[in-house]
């Protein structure tokens, strides 16, 4: 199989466009939330907030956001994260480097998501990078006329998976 490196670069208001076709279909696939145009527009100049694109062979290949950059209590979320076709192994590249940004560079000492349930493969990936499971926030979403459940999930710095990115 052949491997392909995975980068992230700083995503730019020109990079909505993609990011607003992926994050789309993936709601449609029901992965997923989505925003609004202007919502994604205010987030990008807000310093809180942290757009990235994920690019596979210089291309564009998915995105990530990050909320809580500027929290004090050092607490990341990864707020969505999309790949354009999944299977190839980018999401996991990408979690590993967000994970290595928000420990080094946002010197995070939690980084969480949440996740729906029914997404057996992304939990399968954040179990395998260490994010542990802490619980299930029932019926916390409404959307396509049905509530739907959120688990969350995290790592802490002091672990294992955290500890190994800052000596990487």
């Amino acid at each position: 199989m052949l491997v392909v490196m995975v980068s992230l670069r700083k995503a730019q208001h020109a990079d909505l466009a993609f990011l607003m076709t992926l994050e789309e279909a993936n709601y449609q696939l029901g992965f997923t939330g989505r925003d609004l145009l202007e919502d994604h527009h205010a987030a990008l100049a807000d310093d809180d907030f942290g757009y990235w694109i994920i690019e596979a062979a210089g291309r564009p290949a998915g995105f990530a956001i990050l909320a809580g950059l500027a929290s004090q209590n050092r607490s990341i979320l990864i707020k969505r994260i999309a790949v354009s076709t999944p299977g190839h192994g980018h999401g996991r590249l990408a979690m590993r480097q967000l994970m290595r940004l928000a420990f080094v560079d946002y010197n995070a000492h939690r980084l969480w998501l949440d996740v729906y349930p029914e997404n057996e493969r992304a939990r399968a990936v954040y179990r395998a990078l260490g994010f542990q499971e802490e619980g299930v926030m029932r019926d916390c979403i409404f959307t396509a006329g049905a509530f739907r459940s959120l688990i969350l999930m995290s790592i802490l710095e002091h672990e294992p998976a955290a500890r190994e990115l800052r000596h990487a």
